[in-house]
């Protein structure tokens, strides 16, 4: 059985201060590892079941409206979210066969460029949808992002998370490469959390990892105890996988997309979080079956981390930006 019962579980307030092992020199030098790394201009911008053949969704990057839809193969077409004709939202307009029609004038679009409409780059890895932006990005592209190793589809249930916070991405990559906040901040969810080896240097990604020890709290004194390692293969995702306990290969992939433009006075960022479970017990055979009544419960267990999250970062935006963060 993968519950384990706490012998002499702590109080909140009597568990193990970590603010003497949270040193800042060593989480700022571990941010800037991730955020030198290129990202080849790729943001992610959608849950893959958001973006639809029936209809056409919005979003917005680094202040750049954009427009995402899929045709009748289930291709995935993207580009500016202005009709080039007057300006109309793209996102209200309608898909029909596989065309975005502007209800504005008609203008019709089958993801092709035309009349001043040009297409860009996008990838669907199954779970998240990339855009590829060069203007925000502002490095070399890539022809594909880099996604990480996840769990195989067939053996695995995903769901996706998004929220905004008042804060830049570097806020959100900084909350997750500070494990020693997660039993303090979030009691609920996590006990017994101990940081076992923090990276001093740089090194391979894989090998550049905090790899963290702790318990997920389930009733009262059961708990799932299990060895997690935190990467940041790039400069707005931190990636964390279970490598011992139940539910190992399990990832949690969190991405930080700004919606605002660089030096915004508000910044504003979405976290677009994909949870990707996997179990070699038999029963998860049943949970995968059973999967499109899980992911509510997966995502309101990210919302509930978020909100906390959230609080977070974006204390360390306003912080850094009246220049009273002390790390």
């Amino acid at each position: 059985m993968p519950l384990r019962l706490r012998r002499n579980p702590l109080a909140w307030a009597d568990q193990r201060a970590t603010w003497d092992q949270a040193r800042p020199p060593t989480m700022a030098e571990a941010l800037r590892r991730a955020t030198n790394r290129a990202s080849g201009n790729w943001f992610v911008v959608a849950d893959s079941r958001d973006v639809r053949a029936d209809r056409p969704i919005g979003r917005t990057v680094a202040g750049t409206e954009v427009v995402l839809w899929r045709d009748e193969q289930g291709a995935l077409h993207a580009g500016p979210g202005a009709c080039p004709h007057l300006g109309a939202p793209l996102k209200d307009s309608a898909v029909h066969c596989g065309t975005l029609i502007c209800h504005w004038h008609g203008l019709a679009l089958n993801g092709a460029p035309f009349a001043g409409w040009e297409p860009w780059p996008t990838f669907d890895d199954g779970v998240l949808v990339w855009l590829r932006l060069d203007r925000a990005g502002g490095e070399a592209p890539t022809e594909r992002p880099v996604v990480g190793n996840r769990p195989s589809p067939v053996n695995a249930i995903s769901a996706v998370y998004t929220a905004v916070g008042a804060c830049e991405p570097q806020d959100i990559v900084a909350n997750r490469l500070d494990p020693w906040h997660g039993a303090w901040l979030h009691p609920y969810s996590f006990v017994d959390l101990e940081v076992l080896s923090v990276p001093e240097r740089e090194t391979a990604d894989e090998q550049d990892a905090l790899v963290v020890q702790v318990s997920f709290k389930v009733a009262r004194r059961a708990v799932v105890p299990v060895k997690a390692l935190f990467t940041a293969p790039g400069p707005r995702t931190v990636v964390m996988r279970i490598v011992e306990g139940e539910g190992t290969g399990s990832v949690v992939e969190t991405h930080a997309t700004p919606l605002s433009r660089t030096g915004a006075a508000r910044p504003r960022t979405a976290v677009v979080e994909a949870v990707v479970a996997t179990s070699d017990r038999r029963g998860f055979a049943v949970a995968k079956a059973v999967a499109p009544l899980l992911r509510p419960a997966m995502r309101s267990t990210a919302a509930r981390l978020w909100r906390d999250d959230l609080a977070y970062a974006e204390r360390r935006w306003q912080l850094r930006s009246t220049g009273r963060f002390p790390g």
